[in-house]
């Protein structure tokens, strides 16, 4: 560790702080060679330790988690210097900075994960963004069942599916951002649960709120578990109270911003006692003679001007609130430039941004923003957790991290279920195989557009016909389906105006007819998926319908949005038992809707068999559950059923 913090003056008139640069010894346990970890990992199995590997490890906020669950994370992986350093100082066994982009890595690891007998392979792989080609090749892949060439560059993601489909662990945990299943397609969700089921594994994913966990945060983190074998996974319980920015940080010491100790890294500011359970728990392991220590209590300098504005602030004001000569950034683009935390609230997600400036994390009673050990804890990183590297690399690794207390609990939930090997639910191919083969064996639609040829009948019908009862819906479809581009539609005018009076939709008839003009000088912008989202007075829903029903050339080059509208969560929430219908429907809708279509190539028919079970058989009042495909895979069918030989 080094010396005291070199000081410049910055170009805003305040003194930026530099260090103290942290340096971390590795773990007495720690090895760096192959055959030396193998051995390791053969003492520990011999004494009875469950062993797990961390691959995108980071700081290892999971790893922590899992060891204080009854794992022992052994192996460790990472391409970022500082957080392997920090990783190596707090684990023992193997942890290395690899890139896991290159398929040699990819194999290497599997490789050592199989050898030293690992049951857990957990991770949070990075996903970018696809090119529309990307994601084609990628979904020609998968329905075909052909495997990536070990000769190109993978995806991170893929590089993780990887090392699963080569090493064949009991169980896995991948953790990451919400936006991985919040995609219109939800395209690698999708086909990461694909092809993991296809391996054998029983697969559960969602959106976790961790605060439900006891972190003192709005934080939401995907999840996805998977154990071999089709062994039963259920979420662990919630915990029941929830801890505030105040429990978590409220006992340690007022400092200054800018403030740092004169010994450097080895330096702390004094301490007194834990007054609440989760700062107890924050505190458990500090050596004893560290007992009234508090390491990295240190953070940016406060300019005199944000001093004033921290100042004029509580934990409701908005920086466009402030008045004028406080403000330093226009104030209709950085409405929330400043947030001051609420302390008897959950502090806003800590994100690697902290890393550049901690405007959005103002102390709640100070005016500073928040210290390295303040961020940790509101990360649950406890106060034995020391960060390699200078502050900003120290709250980088903390915004980047999985709470540690959060990686518990799940860890805890692996064991349980691997130790009771109950076998799962059906997976996502039954529940696609059973409603697409009915979709396609249906002879009368609620929905008869869903079998149209051309996008435009699926949006005319949409638009006039939709919801119309099913009667009337027998005689008007084949009357509008005859007109199957925008030109048709307009030749049929007078007959299309006829049949909005028939039914009581005339401004909807000139709201087509309008829309038909418009586009019957370019019928071609109905063939582009990103196109048909962006033709006036079309909504997403429909846009989206007509993309499902009608894909674009091949289907493997059409996208296939996941739809939470028309009734499906409704089935959705009928057939898994849980009320994705009334909450959180984007996130726990969307993932149980992907759950019954799956991604191979059943997905789009079990997707409109999805929405045309909602429009016939399970409807919101009396469903006709004895007819339906899923009868036999139905929660709610299974309580009925039940309920009913009980009367008899």
């Amino acid at each position: 560790m080094d010396g005291s913090p070199a000081i410049r003056k910055g170009a805003y008139g305040v003194k930026l702080v530099r260090g103290p640069f942290v340096r971390l010894a590795p773990h007495p346990d720690s090895v760096s060679e192959e055959v030396d970890f193998l051995a390791y990992a053969a003492r520990l199995r011999t004494a009875g330790e469950r062993l797990a590997a961390d691959l995108f490890c980071g700081a290892g906020g999971l790893s922590l988690g899992l060891d204080a669950a009854g794992f022992r994370v052994v192996l460790a992986a990472d391409h970022d210097a500082e957080c392997v350093e920090t990783h190596r100082h707090h684990s023992g066994g193997l942890t290395v900075d690899w890139d896991l982009g290159d398929p040699a890595r990819v194999k290497q690891v599997a490789r050592l994960i199989r050898e030293a007998g690992i049951e857990l392979l957990a991770g949070g792989p990075p996903c970018q963004p696809f090119s529309k080609a990307g994601r084609s090749k990628i979904k020609h892949r998968v329905r075909h069942g052909l495997r990536d060439p070990y000769d190109e560059r993978r995806d991170l993601w893929r590089s993780f599916l990887e090392v699963i489909q080569l090493a064949m662990p009991p169980a896995v945990i991948m953790e990451n951002v919400p936006d991985m299943a919040l995609d219109r397609e939800m395209f690698i969700l999708r086909t990461m649960v694909h092809e993991l089921e296809e391996l054998g594994y029983a697969v559960e994913e969602r959106v976790v709120e961790t605060w439900r966990y006891g972190v003192p945060q709005f934080r939401q983190r995907l999840i996805l578990v998977a154990l071999r074998g089709g062994i039963r996974f259920d979420w662990p319980v919630e915990t029941p109270e929830k801890v505030t920015v105040w429990n978590a940080i409220g006992d340690l010491p007022e400092v200054d911003g800018g403030w740092r100790p004169e010994d450097g890294a080895g330096g702390w500011s004094d301490y007194a006692t834990p007054r609440t359970s989760f700062q107890r728990k924050m505190r458990e392991g500090v050596d004893s003679a560290d007992a009234e220590k508090v390491f990295d209590h240190i953070t940016r300098p406060v300019r005199e001007d944000d001093a004033r504005a921290f100042e004029h602030m509580n934990a409701n004001t908005r920086y466009s609130q402030l008045p004028d000569d406080m403000k330093r950034y226009r104030d209709d683009i950085f409405d929330d430039k400043y947030k001051r935390l609420d302390e008897d609230g959950l502090s806003r997600t800590i994100t690697a941004h902290i890393a550049k400036d901690g405007y959005w994390y103002i102390h709640p009673r100070q005016n500073r923003t928040l210290t390295v050990r303040e961020a940790a804890r509101l990360q649950t990183f406890p106060d034995r957790f020391r960060f390699a590297g200078p502050p900003s690399a120290a709250f980088r690794q903390i915004g980047n991290a999985v709470p540690p207390i959060l990686g518990e609990h799940l860890g805890g939930a692996v064991l349980r279920w691997l130790a009771e090997a109950e076998q799962v639910a059906p997976s996502t191919h039954v529940y696609a195989a059973a409603l697409a083969d009915w979709f396609s064996t249906l002879c009368r639609r609620a929905v008869p557009w869903l079998r149209a040829t051309t996008r435009w009948q699926v949006i005319s019908a949409e638009i006039l016909l939709d919801r119309l009862a099913p009667q009337q819906l027998r005689h008007l479809w084949p009357l509008l389906e005859r007109c199957a581009s925008p030109a048709e539609t307009i030749a049929a005018s007078g007959e299309i105006r006829e049949i909005a009076r028939w039914i009581g939709r005339e401004p909807r008839s000139e709201r087509l007819l309008a829309l038909a003009v418009t586009l019957a000088a370019e019928p071609t912008r109905l063939d582009e998926d990103e196109v048909v989202r962006e033709l006036p007075g079309v909504s997403e829903s429909i846009s989206d319908l007509a993309v499902l029903v009608v894909p674009n050339g091949a289907e493997d080059d059409s996208e296939e949005p996941v739809l939470a509208g028309r009734g499906v969560l409704r089935v959705a929430a009928r057939v898994t038992g849980e009320a994705v219908d009334r909450r959180n429907c984007l996130t726990d809708g969307r993932l149980a809707v992907a759950r019954l279509i799956g991604y191979g190539s059943d997905a789009r028919r079990a997707h409109l068999g999805l929405i045309e079970l909602a429009a016939s058989l399970c409807r919101p009042a009396e469903p006709v559950c004895i007819d339906c495909p899923l009868h036999a895979m139905c929660h709610e069918s299974k309580a009925v059923d039940q309920r009913a030989m009980r009367l008899h």
